[in-house]
């Protein structure tokens, strides 16, 4: 099992490696100098202030002496200051970075708790018009946009029916948010589920439970809902990168106070600290949440870290 793990942190590490290269070519990837880029709709920046900030960002180095110079403040828990206030970026995400987190919680627990027991129900009726109803809903669900099911829970639910409030970092204001990014992810685990749960319960050892005439409930729920969780735990830690990914729209629509909601802001300013350590900070958390999810794949089936 230690093995298994620490095999996964390995390839996290190289993952964040990759990224940390990725995020100091950001910058150069722009087309023309982006420090000019940064100040062009300011009022009366002189040629030595930039100057200045181009020294403070290191762009007057080669690429390689910028990427030392970014690795060696990363490891000093440096991501930098920002480009309007001069504020530390590592301070302004983790004031920003809860809220996302607690986005994507709320949105994972609303998927789950609506998706997978549909799927269960739609495999244990399979064929009946209960299934088809079922993946009919599941289908629309996953085909609805973020941005446009977020626009029509704020029209009926804070407009029109004036039961939850339009914006803000209450707990009232996180159900609106988290019903966008959890009902469309509820489909996907829903069908997931679904078909999981049918192939499990086609299989020999299933066919010989009942005929050993243990009961249904039991059967389901030891033996075929253990098993065909097992693809749905794998697609929690991809949903979750999608949750993290979508919750830049779902922010800016319900103005909910995350990271998602800032890094929007910061490439309108044009802010290419804060986007790096966007960027990097998203990358980390991805690769966090995918190594505990292969940690409880492989507590759920044995086989995985004694491959």
């Amino acid at each position: 099992m230690l093995r298994f793990i620490g095999t996964r942190i390995a390839m996290g590490a190289l993952t964040i490696w990759v990224t940390t290269v990725l995020v100091t070519l950001l910058i150069h990837a722009v087309p023309g100098d982006p420090v000019q880029i940064m100040y062009a709709q300011s009022q009366g920046t002189t040629p030595e202030q930039i100057e200045q900030v181009r020294r403070s960002l290191g762009l007057d180095r080669s690429i390689p002496v910028q990427y030392l110079m970014y690795v060696e403040r990363l490891l000093q828990g440096d991501l930098g200051n920002t480009i309007r206030g001069g504020q530390p970026v590592l301070e302004v995400i983790l004031q920003r970075l809860p809220n996302t987190l607690v986005l994507a919680v709320a949105a994972m627990f609303i998927a789950i708790v609506i998706g997978v027991p549909i799927g269960f129900l739609a495999a244990y009726r399979e064929g009946t018009i209960v299934d088809i109803g079922l993946m009919v809903l599941a289908i629309a669900g996953i085909s609805m946009p973020h941005f446009w099911l977020g626009l029509m829970l704020l029209f009926f639910f804070a407009l029109e029916l004036g039961w939850l409030p339009v914006s803000g970092n209450d707990p009232m204001n996180l159900i609106l948010p988290a019903l966008t990014l959890g009902l469309s992810n509820a489909a996907i685990f829903a069908r997931l589920t679904r078909s999981s749960m049918i192939d499990v319960m086609s299989q020999d050892f299933v066919q010989t439970a009942f005929a050993k005439g243990l009961p249904k409930a039991m059967v389901l729920r030891r033996h075929v809902l253990r098993a065909g969780l097992l693809p749905v735990v794998t697609m929690m830690g991809l949903q979750f990168a999608f949750m993290m990914g979508g919750a830049i729209v779902v922010e800016n629509i319900f103005s909910w106070n995350g990271v998602g909601r800032m890094a929007v802001e910061a490439i309108f300013q044009r802010d290419y600290p804060i986007i790096q350590g966007f960027i990097l900070t998203f990358s980390v958390v991805v690769v966090v949440v995918a190594i505990a999810v292969d940690a409880l794949y492989a507590v759920l089936d044995p086989r995985i870290r004694r491959a």
